[in-house]
């Protein structure tokens, strides 16, 4: 193991807190899809993101079964967690269910009005239960 490499606990701490993550899914004949989004954890959990019905990314990941996700800490001392695992898809969630995540990014005075304008008939909720785990504290190697 890195010295570098975080503890269960660790990681999914950090997991769990404030990052725009980076999806990233399989597509056949070129790179791989790779987006910023944002994304909820709670350890012990899955990971879930939001998107809508006919995304590009929900066809992928319908497709490849599973997706990444990458969220790191830019400033000293660097700190990454990645994870990977296979997709489930919560068809049509209600707004109750992704109000934690806008609540999650957002100043509580513009959540409303941005679940007003974003939030419709095409919600989906995908979720990854995270089977490989990947980390760096780079605190740990003195940096």
């Amino acid at each position: 193991m890195s010295t570098t490499t975080m503890t269960r606990a660790e990681r999914e701490e950090f997991l769990a807190g404030l990052h725009v993550g980076v999806l990233s899914v399989a597509r056949a004949g070129r790179a791989p899809l790779t987006v910023p989004i944002w994304y909820a954890y709670t350890p012990g959990e899955d990971v879930w993101v939001w998107t809508e019905h006919g995304t590009v990314k929900e066809k992928l990941i319908r497709e490849a079964g599973q997706f990444s996700l990458v969220a790191q800490q830019e400033e000293l001392p660097y700190k990454y967690v990645g994870v990977e695992g296979p997709a489930t898809f919560v068809e049509s969630p209600s707004l109750a269910d992704v109000r934690p995540m806008v609540e999650r990014y957002l100043p509580a005075d513009a959540v409303d009005p941005y679940l007003e304008q974003m939030f419709d008939d095409r919600a989906l909720i995908i979720r990854m239960q995270p089977q490989h785990w990947l980390s760096g504290d780079y605190a740990k190697a003195g940096f």
